[in-house]
Formats: structure tokens, C-alpha cells, sequence
């Protein structure tokens, strides 16, 4: 296959770029290539390139920054969305976006699953959302939920360090790590994420909406002790509630997200335990 990747050098669009390159042409975009938000242009490069699929990792994802960017954050989360979906369709192409677990109001107390109701709480959730049923447009395409991402491959420079990332950083270098104690996630390892887009590519499955996380739960401060545990190290970890955090925009509390979908198609990803574990054993932290 040919395949498009924009975002490429991103976090998730590297991920995705050492995934595809086995076996596959890949084409890789960042935002000096190609602005997602110039609606002619898109349209151009995708009739011009005539991929197979279109993998689009590129997104705005300062969740507080949205707050006072409303509008750019809805032309890159979902505006661009629906131009790439639009050009995705006309060039026959299979468009794969990504979303999140923001969409949900995090009250819940089980895992979500792609049934569940959406409830953004803050303009980056609305954007991610909006996007979702954009995504939709291109006819055939996949819409995968992920969340708290985590992991790159040795060497790599992201722009920005996931939260996870950063916990990691704070417990190895033996200092103080203020990490959450009510909140509630499904870590996401980037190289599993991209192992289950590549499977739903190419097996055929149906096109439709996917939680792409790894398998389990945990709140901020049980990955934290997770971590210390793999590295054998003492962890100052410091429990707090997210109440206690002054947040420019809302955050879900329990945001766990149900994989059965996945797993149902042929997937099963690896427990988020077995996840870290792998990416602490190549980082040689």
C-alpha cells in the first residue's frame, strides 16, 4: 500500500512512519509540507499522491491552550479533518484519525465503550468530537480513540514529553513526581497503537469507530508506582487530587476505555503493564 502520514514527526506520526515502512510506501507530511488547514492545497496533494490510506496524526493538542484558541483549534481538529476526508473519498483513499477519551465527561465508573454517549467538557474535547464525524465523510475510515500516549524510540526528540514521559524522567532522576490520584486512564504505547492500525489496514476489518488503548486501568499515581517497580527504584511520589489543580480547562476523571471492540476483530492489546515494561526495557532508563 501507499500510505500518507501527516503529523509524521510527531510522537504518534513517527510511530506510525517505522511501522509502515516495513512493507509499505510511505509518504510522510509535516506541516511545512503540507498546512492541513489550507483546504486547496490538501485537496491537491492528496489527487497528486493518490494514497491507499491516509493516516492523519497531525492535531492541536495544547488542551488548555484551546480554551483561549477556540477557532484555531477546530480549523486543525476538525476542519482539517473534513478537508482530508473530502479528499480521502475523492481519491479513494481509506482515512485513519485519531480522537481521544476527552470526548467523554469522565463520570462514568466503568470502562467507556464506542457506544457510550460523548460528553466533551472544554474546546479541545468539542474539537476532537467535531472531527470524529468528519472523519466519517470519507466513506471508508477509521476513527480511533486513543489516550495518555506514551513511549518513542531511543534517540528521538519529541517536541513535547507526555505526561507519562515526564513521570518517568521525575521517578529515574530520583526527584519528586506530583502525579494524580483520581484520575483514571488507559495508557496507549505508541508502538501497540501503530501494530493495531497496520492490523486493521490491511485484515479488512470494518471501517467504523475503535478504542485503541491497551488493556487495563490505573489512576496517575498506580502507573507511577508501576514505573518505580520496573526501574527498582524509590519513587517520591506526591498523591494528588485533581480538584486540588487549577486547570484552565476540564479534565475527565475516569476516562478508561473499553478495547473489546479491538480485541473482537482479531487485536488484543497488550496490558498496559506489559506495555511499560517494554518501552522502560528500550529506553535503558
Amino acid at each position: 500500500m501507499r500510505i500518507l502520514i501527516t503529523g509524521a514527526v510527531g510522537q504518534l506520526g513517527t510511530a506510525m512512519v517505522r511501522e509502515f515502512a516495513r512493507g509499505h510506501t510511505v509518504v510522510q507530511l509535516t506541516i511545512e509540507d503540507l498546512d492541513l488547514t489550507r483546504h486547496a492545497d490538501v485537496m491537491a496533494r492528496v489527487a497528486d499522491e493518490r494514497p491507499d490510506a491516509i493516516i492523519n496524526c497531525a492535531a492541536y493538542t495544547d488542551v488548555d491552550g484551546a480554551e483561549d484558541h477556540p477557532v484555531e483549534t477546530l480549523e486543525v481538529n476538525a476542519f482539517a479533518v473534513r478537508t482530508l476526508a473530502t479528499a480521502a473519498r475523492e481519491a479513494g483513499s481509506t482515512l485513519v484519525h485519531f480522537s481521544t477519551d476527552f470526548v467523554f465527561d469522565g463520570k462514568g465508573d466503568t470502562p467507556y465503550t464506542e457506544e457510550d454517549r460523548p460528553e466533551p467538557q472544554s474546546y479541545y474535547a468539542i474539537s476532537k468530537l467535531v472531527g470524529e464525524w468528519f472523519a466519517r465523510d470519507a466513506g471508508s475510515h477509521f476513527v480511533l480513540r486513543v489516550e495518555s500516549l506514551f513511549g518513542g524510540v531511543t534517540g528521538d526528540a519529541p517536541a513535547k514529553r507526555s505526561s507519562v514521559d515526564k513521570i518517568i524522567d521525575a521517578i529515574a532522576g530520583g526527584r519528586e513526581a506530583r502525579v494524580f490520584v483520581d484520575r483514571t486512564v488507559t495508557p496507549s504505547y505508541i508502538v501497540d497503537v501503530a501494530a493495531a492500525t497496520r492490523f486493521l489496514l490491511e485484515d479488512g476489518a470494518p471501517a467504523g469507530l475503535y478504542h485503541c488503548v491497551n488493556s487495563g486501568a490505573c489512576t496517575w499515581f498506580e502507573l507511577a508506582q508501576q514505573v518505580a517497580r520496573v526501574l527498582q527504584v524509590e519513587a517520591h511520589l506526591i498523591a494528588v487530587p485533581v480538584d486540588q489543580v487549577k486547570l484552565r480547562a476540564a479534565r475527565p476523571k475516569y476516562c478508561a476505555l473499553s478495547n473489546a471492540k479491538l480485541a473482537a476483530e482479531g487485536f488484543v492489546m497488550p496490558r498496559w503493564q506489559d506495555a511499560l515494561s517494554r518501552y522502560l526495557a528500550s529506553t535503558r532508563v
